[in-house]
């Protein structure tokens, strides 16, 4: 096979594309609809996906929450300030973390938090400079965390989110990411409710997805990046309703990579699920065979990213750089807050 190079995927996206906010109306974005086998293109509004969805589809969500991880404290002693980023639940009120600055979070400081609401002490120094803080509080810590923490929304975005509840999808339901499956950001109860009155199916994964999304790729070989893991959860009766879309010979449309992502990592060989969970560092890029899914919901991502490699795997790099190049042109809003792409064979 061809060797695979990050500057394969690059396309020009002026900066002000990248939106700052969300939209007020959740599907009133617009859906640029691309046909993976032709690479013809189509400009619609999001709540036209309507149109697209057949009687038997499944689409599968991320069910997902996105908790306020992002903690400003102070450094007990000097009162220097410190950003913490929760990424890892482990035990005992242990978590694993990103420390701003990283030099002066040695292990032994104690970080005090909303006037002592919560404190932590960092205990150890683990992978890519990340620290194990083990935090002490009285009561519920989530009660706490919504309290002190604020959502950690990407690196692009640098407006303060107005109303946390934008940064989740209408069906979130277990906490655990420390960023949201966007392309669920467009649905709202109501147009699911119609989704669901055409015949479609929904069934929801859980993929708790961590900040290593918007890690760049760094190596110009593909083959050389290594993948974030993250953590995934089935439940057998939503493994089901995939199963029985596939048997029917119906199809399987994800909201977003990260149900992709699960759903490809779970499957066996004939894309067939069970319910099951583990960690996932499933990398998909171009030459990938997909085992479970048909079409995809997806919003605009960045040059050079993994998961422009993963929407490419699935329509061809070609047809994705064309449509892109047509995104840019037509003004489309780009990454979490912006509009969404829909791609399957029409």
């Amino acid at each position: 096979m061809e060797q695979l190079l990050k500057s394969d995927f690059y396309f020009d996206l002026p900066e002000e594309l990248i939106a700052q906010d969300p939209l007020e109306d959740r599907a009133g974005s617009r859906l640029l609809v691309l046909d993976k086998k032709t690479g013809e293109v189509e400009h619609r509004v999001f709540r036209d996906i309507l149109d697209y969805l057949q009687e038997g589809d499944c689409l599968v969500v991320n069910n997902t929450r996105v908790i306020p991880a992002r903690l400003m404290g102070v450094r007990e002693g000097t009162g220097a300030t410190i950003e913490v980023l929760l990424l890892k639940r482990k035990e005992n009120d242990v978590w694993e973390t990103l420390v701003k600055p990283g030099k002066k979070a040695k292990p032994g400081t104690k970080i005090i938090f909303g006037e002592g609401l919560l404190t932590g002490e960092v205990i150890d120094i683990v992978e890519e400079g990340n620290r194990l803080i083990q935090f002490h509080y009285e009561g519920i810590f989530e009660e706490i965390l919504d309290k002190l923490g604020q959502m950690p929304l990407p690196p692009y975005i640098t407006h303060q989110l107005q109303d946390k509840n934008r940064y989740q999808t209408v069906y979130a339901k277990y906490d655990g990411s420390a960023a949201a499956p966007t392309a669920g950001l467009h649905f709202t109860p109501e147009l699911l409710q119609q989704v669901r009155e055409k015949g479609v199916e929904i069934a929801e994964v859980t993929l708790h997805v961590g900040l290593g999304t918007f890690r760049p790729v760094k190596e110009e070989n593909l083959l050389n990046h290594h993948m974030h893991s993250e953590f995934y959860n089935i439940e057998q009766s939503e493994a089901d309703k995939i199963n029985r879309a596939k048997e029917a010979g119906n199809r399987v449309i994800s909201v977003g990579t990260t149900s992709t992502r699960t759903l490809e990592a779970a499957a066996d060989e004939k894309g067939m699920l069970h319910g099951c969970s583990g960690w996932t560092e499933i990398f998909i890029y171009p030459g990938y065979q997909f085992k479970v899914i048909d079409g995809l919901i997806t919003n605009f991502h960045l040059p050079e990213s993994t998961l422009v490699m993963l929407v490419s795997a699935l329509a061809g790099r070609e047809h994705v750089l064309a449509a892109y190049k047509q995104a840019v042109e037509e003004r489309y809003r780009f990454f979490s807050f912006g509009d969404a792409m829909l791609i399957l064979d029409k």
